[in-house]
């Protein structure tokens, strides 16, 4: 059984993603379940609420504020 080693595929260059490729959003519209699950919160009817009223007043930057 071999053992996995990651850094064994990398080249001395390649140490992290760039900023400019890093995404939060497919470009797609954000729902309040994705804000959601973003936040790390069950679909409850009232966490569903709270994310309709934080998208309603940070539009779909409410998204990418809980996104690293």
């Amino acid at each position: 059984m071999s053992t996995s080693q990651p850094d064994a595929s990398r080249t001395p260059g390649d140490r992290c993603t760039p900023d400019r490729l890093l995404h939060a959003r497919t470009g797609t519209d954000v729902s309040p379940e994705d804000v959601v699950l973003a936040a790390g919160r069950d679909l409850t009817p009232r966490n569903l609420e709270w994310a309709k009223r934080k998208l309603e007043t940070e539009g779909p930057a409410a998204l990418d504020k809980l996104l690293p």
